[in-house]
């Protein structure tokens, strides 16, 4: 199977959005998310990433994570994540009682997909508030690919993890996890570079951007995807856009929908004139998805 038709079948049956000048999503991928060792990518910006997460469930924004949200090729138990980042893990659970929370599976948890994995690993986590076990995703299901529609005009925003344009990374995803959890991973403390990554090789990193980049213009699916950890949001040409991801040196991006208006945020450190340090919100782009980016659907 080509990487454009494994991108085609992530929509096949992908849920439906509404879309409407009301709608607020906030878009986030690659949080890596660990189990608190050294190799856990997600600690240094935890922070940021608990402030910014705050400041959408306070905003009425809904949650909308685009794959590799866990990191389970370099862990085996998810029970231990949610345990780990249970400050993390309440918020959404609270998203997802208010319908507001939807999570896509990537490469790195790719095991998502398996049915009935929310009620295996994913039924509860212990609320440090009440100090007792409650119920975390019940019934949750995790999706390969996510549509966003706006029924007045047939506008259509399609959103995936992106690992589907490369094979080492979708079809050959076991290999590869064994790969990085039993050679890579222990070798990243000496600072060899996974080459297989999209996050971590640059020539891989371009070509997986110029692929999903293609499939985007030639399709005509208004794509936004995560991988390659490099965010993109061009006002002019909004047929392929990137989240960034959450293990940035010092900060996280991500993409927030208002209406119809498109934002490439960052969150990260900065000191006012006091010298007291704050986290801080930037808009690195802006853009207006209007009537002219359209498709006809899958």
């Amino acid at each position: 199977m080509s990487f454009t038709s494994r991108l085609k079948e992530a929509f096949k049956n992908a849920p439906v959005l509404p879309l409407t000048g009301r709608s607020r999503f906030c878009l986030i991928s690659d949080c890596h998310r660990g189990n608190g060792t050294s190799n856990d990518n997600f600690l240094k910006n935890q922070s940021l990433y608990f402030t910014a997460l705050k400041y959408y469930c306070a905003n009425g924004f809904t949650y909308i994570e685009l794959g590799d949200g866990d990191e389970l090729w370099e862990n085996r138990h998810m029970k231990q994540i949610i345990e780990i980042h249970s400050n993390v893990f309440q918020l959404l659970s609270l998203l997802y009682r208010q319908n507001r929370l939807y999570l896509l599976y990537g490469n790195h948890d790719m095991e998502k997909k398996s049915p009935g994995y929310s009620e295996r690993f994913c039924s509860t986590f212990f609320c440090t508030d009440t100090q007792c076990h409650q119920k975390l995703f019940p019934g949750l299901t995790f999706h390969e690919g996510l549509i966003l529609e706006d029924s007045c005009c047939g506008r259509r925003i399609y959103l995936t993890h992106g690992h589907q344009a490369d094979f080492w990374n979708s079809t050959g995803w076991k290999i590869n996890r064994f790969l990085v959890r039993y050679i890579w991973r222990p070798l990243e403390r000496y600072g060899v570079l996974d080459p297989t990554s999209a996050a971590k090789n640059y020539r891989h990193k371009d070509k997986i951007e110029k692929r999903l980049s293609g499939f985007a213009a030639e399709t005509g699916y208004p794509l936004i995807t995560g991988h390659t950890h490099r965010p993109r949001l061009n006002a002019s040409d909004l047929s392929y856009m990137n989240t960034g991801s959450c293990v940035h040196p010092l900060c996280i991006t991500c993409i927030e929908i208002d209406g119809k208006h498109l934002a490439l945020v960052k969150w990260t450190y900065d000191t006012r004139n006091d010298r007291t340090l704050f986290v801080s919100r930037e808009i690195l782009s802006r853009a207006e998805f209007g009537p002219t980016n359209q498709s006809t659907g899958t």
